[in-house]
């Protein structure tokens, strides 16, 4: 039995075997106290060892980091914070730690910890973090799957560059040393193993159209790749994007769409995710007490999981929100460290202006410049904006980004070519819009991104398992 269900039985002195690893070890040699975890809840479960009962060897080889099997009765504990305790008659040990075990119980940085990823997952505050994004992950497959969503495993391997940014990794099987040249000198891909330059996708939004507008309701998520040599907390080479995509579906339809969603499976983390959450909030408040007041969040961990799931979502254009930020306190005094003007595309800062002073509840933006969005999204009439979306939330700013889908085959070819994009290489994706077009909608969320916000942690780096950044591979 996992210590989780092992907690919550009543103590009537069965014999049970608890299987996991040594977080602590106290005591003397009349009585030892081990702590016990085995990865399926925050709490340990206490081993209590007598002397005589488990031989001194075996005892000197149980240490932190240890993995160990004890076997013993269940019994009613005498000390606080838990209802029971296992009182050892004999203890095996899978795999002994030495004094070079890193995690040892004290409090350690996160640098640190990053540089130790395939012994992380044995702290309290990575072993809540990645229970938590397998709830997460969960539910988005169950919100997906009760609403009549079709889950589309789209190509990891793409010719296409869906976002028109060029900051993709390249896959080949050529020889690196001596790739064959045409008679231009330049590399000839037809020799590929794929007959053509091939990368990882940046997004699987685009096949994912071509699979709503058959299926009507589908959406993707998979792993996606951008080679933006970038070292911020908030950028990732390697992570996961959910998109999906509605045939039928107008601007209006999906940002209904993203709020249910997103409100939707946040509060299946905060009902399935009570213990894990609790920690990670003291946590929070610990590390908030070091930063000086007025970089201190107004909002503790639950409160802003709350602020989204019990608000509706503000919506308005972002011609209208550059309006109020022109107005805004902290655009008139020079505080904004970016400036405001129609076209520019907006900074964390503005949107969470928007967000935690202005409007006090998440935000929809849309309606943008074309400019400053994908070649894809439907044009508005006054052929300067599109029907695209932004939900911004309290702390981080933009965590969905979508928009309705041009549908015109005229108007697409037209963007197509006006972004640099050669119509050949998406010419499947064209033709759509020849063969029975329709209105159709949808958008992206970046996992980590969901992930970093539900656990309040900092760094997107500390809520994927093994983050891939520039010049960083190790795990």
């Amino acid at each position: 039995m996992q210590i989780k269900e092992l907690l919550k039985q009543s103590p009537s002195e069965q014999e049970v075997t608890v299987k996991g690893w040594v977080r602590t070890k106290r005591g003397q040699a009349a009585v030892t106290f081990i702590a016990i975890n085995d990865g399926s809840t925050i709490h340990n479960i206490q081993a209590v060892a007598e002397g005589g009962l488990i031989d001194e060897e075996t005892l000197k080889l149980v240490s932190t980091g240890a993995c160990v099997a004890v076997t013993g009765k269940l019994i009613a504990s005498m000390g606080s914070g838990q209802a029971v305790e296992v009182k050892a008659e004999k203890i095996v040990v899978y795999g002994n730690a030495d004094e070079t075990f890193p995690m040892q119980p004290k409090k350690h940085s996160m640098e640190f910890l990053r540089e130790k990823a395939h012994l992380r997952f044995r702290t309290n505050t990575f072993g809540a973090i990645f229970r938590i994004r397998h709830v997460l992950a969960f539910a988005v497959h169950k919100y997906f799957n009760d609403n009549g969503f079709f889950n589309l495993h789209t190509p990891i391997i793409t010719a296409s560059d869906a976002e028109g940014a060029g900051e993709m990794f390249h896959v080949t099987n050529f020889d690196m040393e001596k790739p064959p040249k045409g008679e231009d000198g330049n590399i000839d891909y037809s020799q590929d193993f794929f007959g053509r330059k091939t990368s990882l996708t940046v997004s699987g939004q685009l096949e994912g159209e071509l699979g709503a507008l058959a299926l009507s309701k589908i959406y993707t998520f998979g792993p996606t790749f951008r080679a933006e040599n970038s070292n911020t907390t908030r950028h990732l080479a390697e992570f996961w994007m959910i998109e999906p995509e509605v045939a039928f579906y107008e601007l209006e339809d999906n940002m209904a769409l993203a709020e249910d969603f997103v409100q939707t499976v946040i509060k299946y983390a905060l009902e399935n995710c009570a213990d894990d959450l609790a920690f990670l909030e003291k946590r929070l408040l610990e590390e908030e007490k070091s930063k000086p007041q007025n970089e201190r969040s107004e909002l503790s961990l639950i409160d802003k999981l709350k602020f989204v799931i019990e608000n509706q979502f503000q919506r308005l254009t972002y011609t209208e929100a550059i309006e109020i930020l022109v107005r805004s306190k902290p655009h008139k005094e020079k505080k904004f460290q970016y400036p405001v003007e129609w076209g520019i595309d907006l900074q964390s800062e503005h949107e969470r202006y928007l967000v935690e002073k202005h409007f006090k509840k998440p935000v929809i933006l849309t309606n943008y410049p074309k400019d400053i969005k994908a070649f894809y999204m439907k044009l508005d009439d006054d052929n300067k904006t599109v029907r695209a979306m932004d939900v911004l939330f309290p702390g981080i700013g933009e965590i969905i980004g979508g928009s309705q889908r041009e549908d015109d085959y005229e108007k697409l070819l037209a963007r197509t070519k006006e972004v640099g994009i050669d119509p050949e290489n998406i010419w499947w994706y064209l033709e759509t819009r020849k063969f029975g077009s329709a209105p159709h909608a949808g958008f992206g969320l970046g996992f980590e991104r969901l992930v970093l916000f539900v656990t309040g942690m900092t760094n997107i780096r500390d809520v994927i398992p093994f983050p891939r950044t520039p010049k960083s591979a190790e795990f």
